[in-house]
C-alpha cells in the first residue's frame, strides 16, 4: 500500500482536496497510466480525483 501523505487531487464535484487516506482502489487505464477511485470526505461520494 502507498504511504504517501499528500493529496490525491481534488473532488470533481465539490472541489475539495482528497488525501491518500481516502483512496479506495488503484487501477491502470487503457494507456497504462495509474488512476484511482477515492471517497470524498466532504460530499461522501466515490469519485476519480482530478
Amino acid at each position: 500500500m502507498n504511504s504517501d501523505t499528500g493529496a490525491l487531487g481534488v473532488c470533481p464535484d465539490c472541489g475539495n482536496s482528497i488525501s491518500h487516506t481516502w483512496r479506495i482502489i488503484d487501477y491502470q487505464d487503457e494507456n497504462g497510466n495509474s488512476r484511482c477511485f477515492a471517497e470524498c470526505p466532504d460530499c461522501e461520494k466515490v469519485v476519480k480525483p482530478k
